[in-house]
């Protein structure tokens, strides 16, 4: 019998609930922690561009890091004030990032995840099957700001993590400056924002990639490989709608 059996059956069911999902997130925590120690140290600062709920923000946090989160969406800006607006090492940012500063639209889920700036993601992953059952029924004009306008105020990152539902390439054309390291989430089905982000990043600087698959936290190759390895696979892929990944860059 597993610990949070044994817990089900000892503790009345709101009790049990809310320790097995602390355990839960204990260990979700861990994963993450093991996973980016690679890219941080006790000091890095940290952008999470698509923070969202924060799980990626406690995550640099554990490692010692600042954060800056950066998240458009009003629900999840909410969220993020309870659990970080009184943490000094936290700055969150309410906007998108894009190309330019000024506003767009924000195309809402009710599963906060799926909300984007992409038209082109809402449409494409709705025909592929991939979300099919999703509704983007509402908009929220939001605030776009660059990477650039982020480093000219908090300094420069030594990760990024950019998680935007098929803007990842819009986000990055606001960079200019090259950074240490880098994700940004791979939706197959959109195979030419993973590639204009590849190339953005090759005028940028000698950047090496690696996949993590899904939500795995596990990189699908010992060996990182080049600009023009990583669009063989990208293209390889193009259409599939069963899987997803984060693709990730370091200056070699």
């Amino acid at each position: 019998m597993t610990f949070e059996r044994l817990l089900t059956e000892l503790l009345p069911p709101k009790l049990a609930w809310r320790a097995t999902r602390s355990m839960r997130e204990r260990r979700e925590l861990a994963r993450f922690r093991d996973f980016y120690h690679q890219f941080t140290s006790p000091g890095a600062l940290c952008f999470d561009v698509g923070a969202n709920l924060g799980a990626r923000t406690r995550a640099f946090l554990s490692l010692g890091c600042q954060v800056v989160a950066v998240e458009p969406q009003s629900s999840c800006i909410r969220a993020l004030e309870r659990q970080f607006g009184g943490d000094s090492r936290v700055t969150i940012v309410k906007a998108a990032l894009g190309r330019a500063v000024g506003t767009a639209t924000l195309h809402v889920s009710p599963d906060h995840v799926l909300s984007s700036l992409s038209e082109g993601f809402v449409e494409t992953t709705t025909r592929s099957g991939r979300f099919a059952a999703s509704r983007w029924e509402k908009n929220e004009t939001v605030e776009l700001r660059t990477l650039d306008s982020l480093i000219g105020e908090h300094g420069l990152p030594d990760f990024i993590k950019i998680d935007v539902e098929g803007f990842e390439s819009e986000v990055l054309a606001g960079l200019t400056t090259p950074v240490p390291a880098l994700c940004f989430e791979w939706t197959p089905e959109l195979p030419e924002n993973a590639l204009s982000c590849i190339e953005r990043l090759s005028d940028l600087g000698q950047y090496e990639y690696n996949l993590s698959w899904g939500e795995s936290l596990k990189f699908s190759r010992p060996a990182w490989r080049d600009a023009e390895s990583m669009k063989v696979v990208i293209h390889e892929f193009a259409g599939e709608s069963l899987m997803f990944g984060d693709i990730y860059a370091r200056l070699g």
